[in-house]
């Protein structure tokens, strides 16, 4: 079967029976569709991520803020992350390659447990007074290795864990978890660090993942599917992961419209500029921190209205048009001469920045075999970190080159422009569905 026309993913393991599906009627329709938390074993899953989604970014927090604390340069937080990105973005492609030849169930057991010792060493070296920059460096690129090596297997194992007809709804319940995280973490971090200090920061969350180790541990056993031809894990497998997404053109255009989205139209370098120029008027503290929350609020608001779309079958349009409305909201934003009207077009690209995750990983999850999945999320992971990354570069550089109005608004034309001629160009993702 052509996996540009249809999927292929295995059927899920199902522990427990599913009542019959009734139309949903009135506001149910809008509300997040959680047919998945039917599924055990998706559910002890996706529960563990409530907890450590914020309990991850009181470290995301701690770090940079103990490096400037003890080096007074914003340059050193900046060396602390590309410590950290390096790592996570070789061991994510080899770690993809490993979850596609062992248990996935004792792989995500071994590195969640990696990334807990390691939040303990964190709280060690802070509440010890070691203030050394090299030691938060060397823990940073342990922790982001492990996380590299954790995430293909985690995102991989979904597929196994749900039907593919729900592959959809489970990327909006994960998403939304992750992106939550992602607002109420650094508020929580900001208001612990006066009243219980830094160090316990870390420690927080080490405790956090020992829930997760719990629910990993009460999975099913997830091995290699019988038909899988037993490999290594090494170099030659991760280039034959590169082989099969080229193959497969949905595969390739899935992760090429993340780059179209992400590199030309993620304007967050560009922040801190206009917070303290175009913006300035509302105070330059609150609008850097509404422009920064404003992408994230926007994705928790479209995981919680999911039901709106998680039942779509053309999952190729879901994604062009998801791209085209963030590209067209950014353009948007750069237009915007009010902070508030700013927000409200970067919470429109956070809705639909959430409909893209949502459909692009329900097409690597079931566009790919299962001996693939594990290399595929490795490389989603590599392309979901990267491009921001990359975005920082070439917004930083058009912001000082043309303002950052202009550099804002020129990145989501060009995202709209390029997203329309890829989807015209290969007919692949226009007619994909399941």
């Amino acid at each position: 079967m052509d996996t540009s026309e249809s999927s292929t993913a295995p059927e899920a393991e199902e522990t427990e029976p599913s009542p019959r599906e009734r139309p949903r009627r009135g506001w149910r329709r809008w509300a997040m569709d959680t047919r998945p938390l039917r599924r055990p074993a998706y559910r002890r899953l996706w529960s563990s991520t409530i907890v450590t989604a914020v309990g991850s970014q009181l470290t995301a927090v701690a770090v940079p803020k103990q490096i400037y604390d003890i080096t007074g340069s914003s340059a050193w937080v900046g060396y602390a992350s590309l410590a950290g990105l390096v790592p996570m973005v070789l061991f994510a492609l080899w770690g993809g390659a490993v979850a596609d030849t062992v248990d996935r169930r004792k792989l995500l057991l071994v590195t969640n447990t990696g990334i807990a010792v390691t939040s303990v060493l964190f709280w060690l070296q802070a509440v010890s007074g070691l203030d050394s920059v090299a030691v938060l460096m060397v823990l940073l690129a342990t922790q982001q290795a492990f996380f590299g090596l954790n995430a293909p297997a985690r995102n991989a194992s979904i597929a196994r864990l749900v039907p593919a007809d729900e592959l959809a709804a489970a990327n909006a319940l994960g998403s939304t978890v992750m992106q939550t995280g992602l607002v109420a973490g650094p508020l929580l971090a900001g208001s612990l660090i006066p009243v219980i200090g830094l160090p316990e920061l870390y420690l927080l969350d080490a405790v956090a993942l020992c829930v997760t180790l719990w629910a990993v541990a009460r999975l099913p056993a997830l091995p290699p599917l019988a038909s899988a031809t037993a490999r290594r894990a090494g170099v030659r497998e991760i280039v034959e992961g590169f082989r099969y997404i080229s193959g497969h053109k949905i595969l390739l255009l899935s992760f090429l419209a993340d780059v179209i989205a992400m590199v030309f139209g993620m304007p967050r370098a560009l922040f801190p500029q206009l917070a303290a120029e175009t913006y300035a008027s509302s105070g330059e503290g609150p609008a850097l921190g509404l422009l920064f929350a404003a992408i994230p609020v926007g994705a928790v608001l479209g995981g919680l209205f999911s039901g709106t779309f998680s039942r779509a079958r053309r999952h190729g349009w879901m994604v062009i048009g998801a791209v085209v409305a963030w590209g067209a909201a950014i353009a948007g934003f750069g237009l915007s001469g009010s902070l508030w009207l700013a927000v409200v077009f970067l919470v429109c690209a956070g809705v639909a920045d959430m409909v893209s995750m949502v459909f692009r990983g329900a097409i690597l999850l079931s566009a790919a075999t299962d001996e693939m999945r594990g290399r595929m999320q490795g490389v989603f992971t590599v392309v979901v970190a990267g491009g921001p990354r990359l975005a920082d570069a070439l917004h930083g550089t058009a912001g000082a080159a043309f303002g950052p109005r202009v550099a804002v608004t020129g990145g989501g034309l060009l995202v709209v422009a390029s997203m329309l001629g890829l989807a015209a160009a290969v007919p692949a993702l226009r007619r994909y569905r399941v």
